[in-house]
């Protein structure tokens, strides 16, 4: 789900960064050892769970909220190890032929990327049960696993040179769907929480796309801009799937709806609607739908292409930033996640347009938990 960060990044002082699953825990690695931290009164303090030193991290994952963790340390980026933290015992490791770029867990399968191959493992007795060779060479390690057991799939790029996305079902062991979803290389790939959609982003980074997982056709399309192209490095679903959360190396974090019955409202067929919403998003996809006839396809596409709900501008661009929205004590909540060492919490609008407000930044270099208030700064 989240982001890679080399040894550079690290002496740096930076730190990296990566939530759980279902967006109940926040994982911090630093060149001294990595805590784990709870998300359940964010809006206030930052709770550590755990914490240990240990050697310089560039990979950790936590299965939802039990006592599993993968790491893969700066030393020996080969091999993979799979701890008890809570025990403090190393349960297994794995050892590969070259460097390890991805890990993703789900409660049924772990998942190894490297450059050129993908190692499926069994999570209950960790042995491999599938490897696919010779996938398209995929340097950034890009890769998504669905976090449902009953919609298991791997998502990986299927070229070099176009967007195509590999769907695989990670528990029959079988290829289920390859979708044509942009023109160039892919840069970003997320699962919707049951699995059954799939946002994506390419390297050109101006228009983000959703997919159904399982036959391959396309749900949404959202303009993040017009005129910049962009890397986008994080896309999440929101834990209710309302929402979808991007971040790039830009300071702008851009939020989209997911309106689903409105897309079902407007093409469904004999349906009362009034004046007010005739002329609004139902006149909008009629004209989007008509003009198809007269005007080339890229006009079109701006035409149907879905604006962001709201958006955050962070201080600087140049930062890695990991997004998520969760509902945290039955409040909707984005959260940001700075390669830089912050976190920060945010409210979000009912409103179409309003801003975000800034609720909490908590520092995560800080070893207690002490977590400054902003609105103090």
């Amino acid at each position: 789900m989240m982001s890679l960060l080399g040894r550079t990044d690290v002496d740096a002082g930076e730190v990296f960064v990566n939530f759980n699953q279902n967006i109940t825990s926040l994982a911090v690695a630093t060149s001294g050892g990595y805590s784990l931290y709870s998300l359940g009164s964010v809006d206030s303090t930052l709770d550590k769970i755990y914490h240990t030193k240990s050697d310089e991290l560039f990979l950790i994952e936590r299965l939802f909220e039990s006592s599993l963790v993968a790491i893969v340390s700066q030393r020996a980026p080969r091999k993979l190890k799979v701890c008890h933290f809570k025990k403090q015992s190393e349960i297994c490791n794995y050892s590969y032929a070259n460097t390890i770029l991805a890990v993703k867990l789900n409660r049924e399968r772990l998942i190894v990327c490297l450059e050129e191959s993908l190692y499926i493992h069994n999570i209950q007795d960790m042995k491999v049960v599938h490897t696919i060779r010779d996938t398209p060479c995929n340097p950034q390690g890009l890769c998504a696993l669905s976090s449902s057991s009953e919609h298991c799939y791997l998502a990986y790029p299927g070229s070099v040179t176009a967007g195509e996305v590999q769907i695989f079902d990670a528990i029959n062991l079988h290829a289920k769907t390859m979708i044509p979803a942009h023109d160039t290389p892919l840069a970003a790939l997320a699962f919707s929480p049951s699995g059954t959609e799939i946002a994506t982003a390419s390297e050109r980074g101006t228009v983000i796309r959703v997919f159904s997982s399982q036959d391959g056709s396309r749900l949404f399309e959202l303009r993040r801009g017009l005129k910049r192209c962009v890397s986008i490095v994080s896309l999440s679903f929101s834990t209710c799937a309302e929402y979808l959360v991007s971040s790039s190396n830009t300071e702008t974090v851009h939020i989209f709806r997911l309106d689903r019955s409105a897309t079902e409202t407007a093409e469904g067929h004999g349906s009362k609607q009034s004046s007010d919403d005739w002329m609004g998003y139902s006149f909008f996809r009629f004209l989007s739908k008509t003009v198809t006839s007269y005007l080339p396809t890229q006009v079109t596409d701006v035409f149907s292409q879905g604006r962001a709900f709201a958006s955050v501008t962070l201080p600087e661009a140049g930062v890695r930033r990991m997004c998520a929205i969760a509902t945290i004590q039955k409040q909707l909540r984005l959260l940001i996640a700075s390669q830089d060492g912050y976190l920060y919490v945010y409210s979000i609008p009912t409103v179409e347009g309003a801003e975000c407000q800034l609720i909490k930044r908590h520092d995560l270099r800080l070893e207690d938990h002490y977590a400054m208030d902003i609105k103090g700064a």
